[in-house]
């Protein structure tokens, strides 16, 4: 294919493009790799693995729903305080062992997440449960007798 080149002319300045187009696949793969990788992986400070979290309260439960995917259930930890922090962390591993030169670009990102929270609620952390299903983490904790009492509904007459 041959090199185009377009010239541009105002106010007697010239601008010169290179219009060539390469259609080597090397080429390609170093753009993308230059592209997508441009930010160095190994440093910690740009990835981000928390989970995105959604809590949700009924009258008698709070759950905490994790999106975690790519996470065996195995390396997944669970801790709650008795001040009521939730702490979850864990860590997502690379399987494959393919090596850099066989990859375009990758946007996996790899290594330990942590995430903690306040709950404001008085539960009953005895009877915690935690189920793990297709990347979601569902976390059900029931409240106390204490924190179903706090609230009374008011009914509202019109006068």
């Amino acid at each position: 294919m041959k090199n185009s080149k377009s010239k541009f002319s105002k106010d007697n300045l010239q601008y010169n493009h290179d219009l060539s187009v390469s259609y080597n696949p090397a080429d390609f793969r170093h753009l993308m790799n230059y592209f997508w990788n441009f930010i160095d992986s190994s440093n910690a400070d740009f990835i981000d693995l928390s989970p995105k979290i959604q809590v949700t309260e009924n009258q008698n439960v709070v759950r905490i729903i994790a999106e975690i995917p790519g996470v065996d259930e195995k390396d997944i930890d669970l801790e709650v305080s008795a001040d009521g922090i939730l702490s979850i962390s864990g860590e997502k591993k690379n399987e494959s062992e393919e090596s850099s030169r066989d990859n375009c670009f990758s946007e996996i990102s790899y290594g330990t997440f942590k995430r903690t929270l306040q709950l404001p609620w008085d539960l009953d952390y005895e009877a915690i449960t935690a189920k793990y299903h297709n990347g979601v983490l569902t976390i059900s904790i029931p409240k106390s007798q204490i924190e179903k009492q706090k609230f009374k509904r008011i009914n509202v007459e019109k006068s």
